[in-house]
């Protein structure tokens, strides 16, 4: 009888018939005793193109020897990564939300041809994290996702986004050249992912969360002999999964997904949650939609001071305990749902049932009596300038409510230099369109305009609407994910400059002032631009790629 746990693998190697397979294999290194154990393949994000993976290798490298120490055969791979950081404010940026599918793809393609009984994904920055969940869940195999770990923060408490705001203050002429290249040169000292609560963070609670990382996994320094255990934790977790066959389906559920999402909400993490935990339910056949953001909002309050808004870092948070102490009281307060099934092999309760509070005089996380904002600070949007939904991220330090006029763009540069220039002004609303999914194609983050708005002082006084997205970096009155988006004809597409728009964060509604009388003239006259990539993966993912308010995914063909 065939041994469950090589459900693929001795497809692919038993019999006579598959010795030229074998032969393959041996010239790797394989032994007659390995053909008789399940593979593990190990899905790496490696590379020397960003810090948030540099070190990723080594972290695989330790995975891969665990599983071969608990009893199963490892098989390293590649998946690629790019930088949001470096490419954020240029055209490259384009790339980056699409670089998801495509690792989505790649770990489906190579699990899939190699016959991989079981998977450990590692991941370090905010694109590969959710395309390795993807991937993991389009399979459905035993498997287990690694963050790679934050950064430690930068010289006088600084990180990424401290260069990008200094740029603005650059421009704005509060401080000389020379002190931002000094935050340049030091903000970031060694391998990691962006230091506060942005994306890659956001993400990694959000896996953990939902039970798909070990305990811990998501509050680990990236160069810390922690990370180092936590793969090694890992490898010898997934072999467990083999033995009981607990697959994604039986973890990734709805339950798990609302866990996810109180989780962000309580961390004041980024809007980029709302569009890939979309995309995960998706890939995995769960129910999920813009509204269950809503709900859960209601009822979850923001008790982190982390950075965009907040004071604190990552690397700070794990100082005091990480997530798991926050899991805690969330579920002895009744926000969480304690019997979902983990990577761990027990529940969530049983996970957190050791887990001590954190230390007296932190200020990281408040109590429930204190909160930073009683209800959710990601606020789904609807009204006639957003009929699908925008997701909006709304501290309530910028305020709740914004009325302006809008000042119309056709690209995040565009915005961009006006902002640098000094054109933009106090009770703007900056609305920059054909950003979106496909219009991009892309969906950039805007890091770049909402930064210099920051670094010159801004915050309060301008709005930006877009139908592209956010850095997890990203503050101050930002609505983003509008749908329908401008090349798909959206309501976005018919702004004029001087139209008033109002943002109201508590009635959770956007309006553009003008009547359906005007819109339908405008209309009348709009015509689709032309999709300027005719070939690769730009213009695949821009034919393919559905709404954002469904988690601008290429594969649901329903």
């Amino acid at each position: 009888m065939t041994d469950h746990r090589r459900k693929y693998s001795s497809e692919l190697l038993d019999g006579p018939t598959k010795a030229p397979g074998r032969s393959m294999l041996r010239a790797t290194g394989f032994t007659d005793e390995d053909f008789e154990k399940p593979q593990v393949g190990i899905a790496s994000t490696w590379a020397t193109v960003t810090p948030c993976n540099m070190h990723i290798n080594e972290l695989a490298e330790a995975s891969r020897l665990a599983v071969d120490e608990a009893g199963a055969k490892a098989l390293l791979f590649n998946t690629i990564t790019i930088s949001d950081g470096i490419a954020n404010g240029y055209e490259g940026m384009k790339y980056s939300l699409v670089s998801r599918e495509v690792i989505a793809d790649s770990i489906e393609t190579v699990a899939g041809c190699e016959a991989f009984d079981g998977l450990v994904a590692i991941g370090g920055c905010d694109k590969n994290m959710p395309g390795c969940m993807i991937g993991l869940a389009r399979l459905n195999r035993p498997s287990i996702f690694v963050y790679g770990g934050t950064i430690r923060p930068g010289k006088n408490h600084t990180d990424l986004i401290s260069v990008f705001e200094a740029v603005g203050q650059y421009a704005k002429g509060d401080i000389p050249l020379t002190d931002l290249h000094e935050v340049e040169r030091t903000a970031l000292p060694g391998p990691g992912s962006c230091g506060g609560m942005y994306t890659a963070n956001t993400m990694a609670s959000a896996i953990e969360a939902m039970g798909m990382s070990l305990p811990g996994s998501s509050a680990q320094d990236a160069v810390s002999e922690e990370k180092l255990q936590d793969c090694r934790n890992a490898a010898a977790a997934v072999v467990e999964l083999l033995d009981k066959d607990i697959k994604p389906t039986d973890i990734m559920t709805r339950k798990a997904f609302e866990n996810a999402i109180t989780v962000v909400i309580a961390l004041g993490g980024s809007t980029n949650a709302v569009l890939h935990l979309l995309a995960m339910a998706s890939a995995i056949g769960v129910e999920l939609s813009l509204d269950d953001f809503s709900e859960i909002g209601k009822r979850v309050p923001v008790l982190a001071d982390l950075r965009p808004s907040g004071r604190f870092m990552m690397s700070e948070l794990v100082q005091i305990g990480g997530i798991l102490p926050l899991m805690k009281r969330l579920l002895d307060k009744g926000l969480l749902h304690g019997d979902c099934l983990t990577v761990s092999g027990k529940t969530v309760a049983e996970n957190l049932a050791e887990v001590e509070d954190y230390p007296e005089g932190q200020e990281i996380i408040r109590d429930f009596d204190k909160p930073y904002k009683a209800d959710s600070h990601l606020r789904i949007l609807r009204g006639n300038l957003a009929p699908d939904g925008a997701v909006a991220k709304i501290s309530g330090k910028e305020g709740e409510f914004f009325k302006g006029t809008a000042r119309v763009y056709h690209s995040e540069n565009e915005t961009y230099q006006a902002i640098l220039a000094g054109d933009v002004v106090s009770g703007d609303v900056l609305v920059i369109r054909y950003e979106g999914p496909k219009g991009g194609p892309g969906m950039q983050e805007m890091l770049s305009p909402t930064s210099a708005i920051m670094g010159r002082g801004l915050g309060k006084e301008v709005a930006l609407i877009t139908d592209g997205r956010f850095s997890g970096g990203s503050h101050g009155f930002v609505v983003g994910h509008v749908a329908p988006e401008a090349a798909e004809g959206g309501p976005i597409a018919l702004v004029e400059d001087g139209d008033q728009i109002t943002i109201d964060a508590v009635n959770n509604q956007i309006t553009l002032h003008v009547d359906d009388a005007e819109l339908k003239r405008r209309r009348a006259g709009w015509k689709a631009p032309e999709q300027r990539y005719k070939r690769g993966v730009l213009a695949k993912f821009a034919k393919l790629v559905g709404s954002a308010s469904e988690g601008a995914v290429t594969d649901d063909f329903k």
